[in-house]
């Protein structure tokens, strides 16, 4: 798969060069995050309900390069459920790829469920190769799992309510759990693939620091979730234009935000 490089200059790439470096993701105080986004030219990230359909093949490839890059893949439950996530690292030699820089084979899986609203049968969670670590304010746990699954459970102070008045779902406080994903499992890069009010969440902290965006030449219409939800951005968030891409007329448009 061929991405033609529009800026910063011209050039032919793979998606594997794509998905390389990420910037200043040497830090010590918690992750270096990136988030990946797919959209229509009318700003939605669902077509019934799902993401895949917004994609290209070369969005996919890109897809599978940035999780094959980092040290962590971090999603909502509700995406969780909604996308019926499997192994994260499916191809084998993207795992020996992975294996030759240092990392694990597969990314370790944070998940981000304010409830425990979903129930073990999804396929990543039936898998022994996948390993969990479910960010949380609810006690208990989801039930029995093939996957090895650990909880991290927020404190005093590391909860606010969220949500609609009328759905009071508990929004959690990222920064000390991604601080503790730093110290405690050796995370230095995490990809956030969603959803939009996780990576609202991720934002008003000041946790992310490049976004992926993915732009399809397609119109949706409708009323569905756009990549950010939530509060207001206090002020807007500013990002710097890193690199733009074109394969099969599909944008590919890379940022770094700004602190």
């Amino acid at each position: 798969m061929t991405f033609q490089r529009l800026y910063p200059d011209s050039a032919s790439m793979s998606a594997e060069e794509v998905a390389a470096g990420f910037v200043g993701s040497e830090r010590s105080d918690r992750p270096y995050v990136a988030t990946n986004f797919a959209m229509t030219a009318d700003g939605r990230i669902a077509v019934g309900g799902r993401s895949g359909p917004i994609g290209n093949e070369a969005d996919k490839e890109l897809f599978h390069e940035l999780r094959a890059r980092v040290d962590a893949v971090m999603v909502g439950a509700g995406t969780l459920r909604t996308e019926r996530y499997g192994r994260l690292v499916r191809d084998e030699d993207r795992r020996e790829r992975r294996k030759a820089a240092g990392l694990e084979g597969d990314p370790l899986a944070v998940v981000v469920s304010g409830r425990l609203a979903f129930e073990p049968d999804i396929p990543l969670l039936n898998s022994d190769r996948s390993r969990v670590v479910i960010l949380t304010a609810a006690p208990g746990e989801i039930g029995e799992t093939k996957a090895q699954v650990e909880y991290l459970r927020a404190e005093r102070g590391e909860v606010a309510r969220g949500g609609e008045p009328e759905v009071p779902v508990p929004e959690l406080r990222l920064e000390p759990f991604l601080r503790t994903l730093r110290a405690d499992y050796g995370v230095r890069t995490l990809l956030c693939e969603g959803g939009a009010r996780l990576n609202g969440t991720l934002l008003r902290e000041g946790l992310v620091d490049e976004y992926f965006l993915s732009l399809a030449p397609m119109l949706a219409g409708g009323t569905g979730p756009t990549p950010v939800e939530g509060p207001d951005l206090e002020p807007p968030r500013d990002m710097e234009l890193l690199s733009a891409m074109e394969a099969g007329g599909h944008l590919f448009l890379r940022y770094r935000v700004r602190s």
